[in-house]
């Protein structure tokens, strides 16, 4: 790209005509893969427009009580490849009352600050919607990994999770077949399975359980004992921690029918491993990509608004419709894993 080209787009990027001088950026809710990125590309591109910005420190509790920290340039310089978030988030009872909320829009008045971008899932949206309802200027950004926003294709944090819990699954492959054992492997999803069933598909699972949909212990234990006649080495299976009745009841009774079975029975819960790490260069694009967006959006006189990821560009969803509901799992990938598992 030549330089004269270069400084057109620069220059049609400041051309904007709003009256904000003064932004904030926060995270909230569970911590993800990206959400540095996404600080940092709303940051530069505030800056970039010619307008200031504060991070506010502990989500939505770091707003009520004013923890703020001035954000330039060099404040988030090196922050892409860390996990979690430098800001800090934590979750905040006190935000769901009016008086709460009232607080909060109090210390963003007292600070001058014009404007808001808040990064993060259904709840944190839901916070955002609130206070654009009071009048303040909000656009969120989802960044969950359970990948359950409407109005997103994908969610910031997601690709790295699945990462993370496939290389859990390759590893634990291996184990379990130099053992003759099958594993349950426990994912992250309490309502919503989308993480067990990608990274079961991918992963070449034998069995997905997810909260979306109705197995029995009775119908696990048959694929369990299936999958040993066949002679497999190994079986595995991903369970959403979400599902019913649930990985440990479910462990109990598969140890009941351990001798019928054929394997061995051994359970991993991934935990909060499938929050933290490295960013992934998806999910460091997709965060510059969107944050950059929303601080764009957000100074330019939209509110109200959510920047997600729809058919490979960034756009808006009205924030009342992204925090509607939780988004569904597509149901054809629920198919495909029945074929692939058999």
């Amino acid at each position: 790209m030549g330089r004269a080209r270069r400084r057109e787009i620069l220059q049609g990027l400041s051309a904007f005509g709003g009256e904000m001088k003064r932004i904030a950026v926060l995270t909230s809710g569970g911590d993800g893969p990206g959400l540095n990125p996404c600080i940092r590309a709303v940051t530069r591109m505030a800056i970039h427009l010619g307008v200031e910005v504060v991070g506010v420190r502990r989500g939505y509790l770091g707003l009520i009580n004013g923890e703020v920290v001035d954000l330039d340039r060099r404040a988030v310089s090196g922050i892409m490849g860390h996990g979690g978030t430098f800001l800090g988030t934590a979750r905040c009872p006190e935000f769901l009352t009016e008086k709460g909320r009232r607080e909060a829009l109090r210390t963003l008045n007292r600070l001058d600050i014009d404007g808001l971008v808040v990064i993060g899932g259904n709840g944190s949206l839901t916070g955002a919607l609130e206070l654009h309802r009071m009048g303040f200027p909000v656009v969120g950004v989802p960044a969950t990994i359970d990948n359950d926003i409407n109005g997103t294709d994908i969610a910031i944090g997601v690709d790295t999770a699945l990462n993370t819990i496939l290389d859990a699954i390759d590893r634990i492959k291996d184990t379990a077949s130099s053992h003759n054992r099958a594993f349950l492997i426990e994912t992250m999803g309490r309502d919503c399975g989308y993480l067990a069933l990608a990274s079961g598909v991918a992963g070449g699972a034998e069995l997905v359980l997810i909260p979306e949909v109705e197995i029995t212990m009775e119908e696990v234990a048959r694929v369990i004992g299936d999958t040993y006649v066949r002679g497999k080495a190994h079986c595995i299976i991903i369970v959403a921690e979400g599902w019913k009745p649930g990985t440990r009841a479910l462990v109990d009774y598969l140890n009941s029918r351990h001798e019928e079975l054929g394997f061995e029975i051994r359970l991993t819960v991934l935990g909060h491993i499938q929050r933290g790490g490295r960013p992934s260069a998806f999910d460091r694009l997709l965060a510059t990509r969107l944050g950059a967006a929303a601080a764009e959006a957000l100074i330019r006189g939209k509110s109200g608004v959510m920047v997600g990821w729809r058919h490979d560009r960034a756009v808006t969803t009205p924030l009342e419709e992204a925090v509607a509901f939780c988004k569904e799992i597509n149901m054809e990938l629920w198919k495909l894993a029945l074929v692939m598992e058999k």
